[in-house]
């Protein structure tokens, strides 16, 4: 099979049909032999019926329907694990990501030996303030962390070599950072396609404002485990080991000043006396020990047999 599309949706009823049919009509003009993966993220609306229909009108049309809402990055994960075409091409369902875009990605993919393209709406429809603007500064951190070259990470028009896919892990809302996944698993080949970005048709976004906060935090998380995850006591290790320098060069300080003090029969106030002193030494235990909950919640969350795990009502 050449093509393995993945569609995550939520609430998308109205645009399914019109998808659909664009779709298949861009893989029948290029003869490729293709499925629609439909991944219904426990839609409360008609969206489930909707794919049922297309099922029936079409053999190539696959459909997961969660039980509830778990996100894109379970959506994805799901996707991924079921698709069996040569390339994967993810796309999201409201009709903003053009499918016209496919035959090129797929070239790209087949014929210029990238592991991955990664779409950039290099014009967008959406609103600058709340969108525009926080996704340019996102992305630009992104880059910075990342060391990958793209313009728009989070563009959910992407194709995949079929074995990139397969050895990656989407997990939490790291669907935002598929690239650096694929760069961790060794999959450098990555380029980046400019796209048609279009106006929502139909609905309104499921994304608010906090997904930039979340995706800095998921940035940062991800930087982390990259760097210090199989090796954790390289970082602990060496802020511990500064801390009890700090710490052990400070009670010496401390003990000469006091001897000194009683020496020359100078009456000076103790160090530990000074409430600033008692405000720094809380703020390094509660900054060590938030951070390293933090770390240790993250492990546990990787290392857990059930943190993809889905409940799925229907498959088709």
């Amino acid at each position: 099979m050449n093509i393995s599309i993945i569609v995550p949706l939520y609430n998308e009823a109205e645009s399914l049909p019109k998808l659909y049919e664009w779709i298949e009509r861009v893989m029948q003009e290029n003869k490729f032999s293709y499925e629609v993966i439909f991944v219904n993220d426990g839609s409360t609306d008609s969206s489930w019926s909707v794919i049922e229909d297309l099922r029936k009108q079409s053999k190539s049309v696959r459909g997961i329907c969660f039980r509830r809402n778990y996100g894109k990055s379970a959506a994805l994960y799901c996707g991924f694990k079921a698709a069996q075409g040569d390339v994967v091409i993810t796309m999201d369902a409201d009709l903003q990501d053009s499918p016209d875009e496919i035959p090129e990605l797929y070239r790209m993919i087949t014929e210029d030996g990238l592991d991955l393209v990664s779409g950039w709406k290099q014009k967008r429809y959406d609103n600058k303030l709340t969108k525009n603007i926080p996704s340019k500064l996102f992305n630009a951190t992104a880059r910075r962390v990342t060391g990958i070259q793209l313009h728009d990470m989070n563009c959910g028009l992407k194709a995949y070599r079929q074995e990139v896919v397969k050895n990656i892990e989407v997990f939490s809302e790291m669907h935002r950072y598929i690239p650096y996944l694929a760069k961790n698993a060794g999959f450098t080949k990555i380029g980046e396609k400019v796209v048609q970005h279009r106006k929502r048709e139909f609905g309104v976004s499921k994304f608010g404002l906090n997904r930039f906060v979340n995706g800095y935090l998921d940035l940062m998380t991800l930087w982390f485990l990259n760097k210090f995850g199989k090796q954790p006591m390289h970082f602990f290790g060496l802020i511990g080991s500064l801390m009890f320098l700090i710490g052990f060069v400070a009670v010496i300080v401390v003990a000469s000043m006091k001897l000194h003090a009683l020496a020359t029969g100078v009456h000076a106030m103790l160090l530990g006396v000074n409430p600033y002193f008692h405000i720094a030494i809380l703020m390094m235990i509660l900054g060590c020990m938030l951070f390293l909950a933090g770390f240790l919640a993250e492990l546990i969350i990787r290392n857990s047999q059930s943190r993809n795990d889905y409940l799925i009502a229907k498959e088709i």
